[in-house]
């Protein structure tokens, strides 16, 4: 694929941009949550099929898969696109905001949809132009739902013969149009910590008489956070952030038990397993100097989201071509967020990058960030990600 080639694809993204904003208004008026998407399913297969293109549903969750196929045989690159909305009433006051309460679309995922869409009219017309296939990849339960992974035991990969994988995510972290990346670990592993610290009840005019569970459980959160600063190295980093607190009834009982719980996340699968046992043996030491226990439940989440350093050099350049090289820029450290893609990355070499949509009348100090409730996306970065989607495709299949 030629420079030329590159800059009408972006042209051509324009082009079709009225109609990836019709449809990512459409879903973003009905959000719908995990990995049953019926109605977002409904739109995607739909909309293949009006470009002759035959879409497979997931017997196990509602997404949906699809091949465009070059001229001539070859490899196949997957390209991702993720689905679902998040559990957050709008307050955007947008024409098509939500119309349905406790859900929006929160993080994006709206976009991605409706650009993979886009980049599917690209990539149609340019058949002649590439040999091998291009797998779009529609994938529901991004958001704690490990839907990748629920595609990937369905035989995603399998007998595919997939030698590449990209996918994008919009940020309002980052100016409009422009492409940010890193290679090398991107984005962080995600844990769900649960500990139970289970005392003595008792009154609370007679504290010595009980064992609180409350006290040691604060304990518990305060020594997290020094062990982190202790027990971790700074450039091999870990956060642990504990985001629920629940204990008692009233105001004159010493409970029986408190409840904490939180994340954990680390950008190195040895830091992941080391700090897991830091967070037992602060909890277990800190209960046993209080004559209580602490029950630890540490559940896996997201691996780490590793992009292929190649494969990143590879889309920058790509990117560069597309947008021009003062529109791409490499992120200094990685997202302490979590990434179902991390699933595919661990099988196949690939990249995934961050699409700034920031509108350009919001300081970046201040801009709602995605998963806020009052997060606005630039709508016209949709046609950079349509032509990106369809640049990479086409010039790995090139390679």
């Amino acid at each position: 694929m030629t420079t030329d080639v590159t800059t009408n694809l972006l042209e051509d993204a324009r082009d079709v941009l009225p109609e990836i904003v019709d449809i990512r208004r459409r879903l973003h008026a009905e959000p719908e949550l995990g990995l049953q998407l019926p109605k977002t399913q409904a739109v995607v297969a739909a909309d293949l099929e009006s470009l002759g293109i035959e879409g497979h549903r997931g017997r196990s969750t509602t997404s949906v898969t699809a091949f465009i196929d070059g001229a001539r045989p070859g490899p196949t690159i997957l390209v991702r696109a993720d689905m679902d909305a998040l559990p957050l009433t709008e307050e955007t006051g947008l024409d098509f905001a939500s119309t349905v309460e406790g859900r929006m679309h929160a993080c994006g995922h709206d976009t991605h949809v409706a650009m993979l869409l886009g980049a599917a009219r690209l990539l149609i017309d340019r058949r002649r132009d590439f040999a091998g296939r291009v797998l779009l990849m529609f994938q529901p339960g991004e958001e704690g739902f490990h839907g990748a992974r629920y595609m990937l035991d369905e035989g995603l990969l399998d007998e595919q013969g997939v030698t590449g994988a990209f996918a994008l995510h919009v940020t309002t972290h980052y100016a409009s149009g422009t492409v940010n990346l890193k290679p090398g670990p991107e984005m962080a592993a995600g844990d769900t910590i649960r500990i139970t610290v289970r005392g003595r009840g008792g009154h609370a005019s007679a504290p010595h008489a009980a064992a609180d569970p409350i006290t040691v459980a604060a304990e518990i959160v305060l020594a997290l956070q020094v062990m982190i600063t202790r027990r971790v190295d700074v450039f091999d980093p870990a956060v642990i952030t504990i985001a629920n607190i629940a204990a008692g009834t009233t105001t004159n009982i010493i409970p029986e038990t408190a409840f904490i719980q939180g994340t954990m996340r680390t950008v190195s699968e040895q830091t992941r397993v080391a700090t897991r046992e830091h967070v037992r043996r602060v909890a277990a030491g800190i209960a046993a100097a209080h004559d209580v226990t602490a029950d630890v439940e540490i559940e896996p989440g997201y691996p780490v989201t590793v992009n292929d350093p190649a494969f990143a050099e590879f889309v920058e350049g790509v990117a560069a071509e597309l947008v021009g090289a003062e529109q791409v820029a490499r992120m200094p450290a990685p997202i302490m967020g979590a990434e179902d893609f991390s699933y595919v990355l661990q099988r196949v070499p690939g990249a995934m990058v961050f699409l700034g949509a920031r509108p350009a009348d919001l300081d970046p100090a201040t801009a709602p960030q995605n998963h806020s409730n009052r997060v606005v996306f630039d709508e016209d970065a949709m046609a950079v990600g349509s032509a990106l989607y369809a640049a990479v495709a086409l010039r790995h299949l090139g390679r």
